[in-house]
């Protein structure tokens, strides 16, 4: 262990340029020298560079470099993980300034799943735009557990997503609970028959969500030998529902958003509602982290929607 001299941590709080922070945050993110530089648009020798720059500052190697990419040493990993919460504190100030002010102002993002359909949302993000104008609300959406490591990593505030394993560093709270169907389109040989068992449709081809799809409706299908033939694959529901659309095979959709598509007449239920896998939407926030003003506003305006409609 090495000897730490009076004041050197001022010093190297003084002295320190905190860009390299947030490059090695990145080369940790992208996983390789390259990957990083493409999404920095930084020039690949100015990546080795800033880290070589940040080890020699810190007297210690951070990452073991390779050509399949980084893999981290005991010093690495203790610093990757503050700059995930530095990068999270920055984040939180242009937040935190524009609440100080007398009238709320700047913009909070939320993350999300595509194509939710929650009531609660919708009126809680209704109200609180009535109650702060000034304030941009950014939607993005990614799939589910995209959406929870950005809430543990700190790079999201709020994420709203299933997760089918909880994990003790995050908090969630219930919003609704969504329930799959298995449909298929008016082009397929299925459409128009009596409820199917679910076995009974191990042969047909299937549309794949990938890291979108739920944990219990991934455990439904396997349970039952679906989606072994693969028709098609699409993360987004937009994309899901087009591809199911068009024949190229069956598809789960929650069933609330099926029945808000335009065309929802041409979708086809397959499966007995008794048998139809479900699961809960939660608003997910960090165990460890007081919420930013704006964040914090807008989850007690959700609360209590959920609150007043039991």
């Amino acid at each position: 262990m090495r000897e730490i001299i009076p004041g050197r941590e001022r010093d190297f709080a003084r002295q320190i340029d905190w860009n390299l922070f947030r490059v090695f945050h990145e080369i940790v993110r992208c996983g390789s020298l390259s990957a990083t530089a493409r999404a920095l648009h930084m020039q690949q020798p100015s990546v080795s560079a800033a880290l070589k720059r940040l080890e020699d500052r810190l007297d210690c190697r951070l990452c073991e470099r390779s050509p399949a990419g980084i893999r981290l040493t005991p010093e690495g990993r203790v610093l990757a993980e503050r700059c995930e919460r530095l990068l999270a504190e920055v984040g939180r100030i242009p937040q935190e300034l524009a609440a100080a002010g007398d009238d709320l102002a700047g913009s909070l993002t939320l993350r999300m799943v595509s194509q939710l359909v929650c009531p609660a949302l919708d009126a809680a993000l209704a109200r609180f735009h009535a109650r702060y104008p000034g304030v941009i609300l950014r939607i993005e959406v990614s799939p589910w557990r995209e959406v929870v490591e950005a809430v543990r990593t700190g790079e999201a505030e709020i994420g709203i997503a299933c997760d089918s394993a909880p994990s003790v560093e995050l908090h969630y709270e219930p919003l609704m609970r969504e329930t799959q169907q298995l449909y298929c389109s008016d082009r397929h040989a299925l459409h128009g028959h009596a409820p199917i068992l679910p076995a009974e449709l191990a042969d047909q081809a299937f549309i794949d969500t990938g890291d979108d799809e739920p944990g219990e409706l991934a455990a439904f299908r396997r349970r039952h030998g679906l989606g072994r033939i693969l028709g098609g694959q699409a993360q987004d529901l937009h994309e899901v529902r087009w591809l199911i659309g068009l024949g190229v095979g069956l598809g789960f959709l929650p069933t609330v958003v099926a029945k808000r598509l335009p065309d929802a007449a041409a979708l086809w239920p397959l499966l007995s509602e008794d048998l139809l896998p479900s699961y809960h939407i939660h608003a997910i926030t960090r165990q460890s982290a007081a919420l930013a003003p704006l964040a914090k506003r807008l989850l007690d305006e959700l609360l209590g929607e959920i609150r007043r409609n039991g």
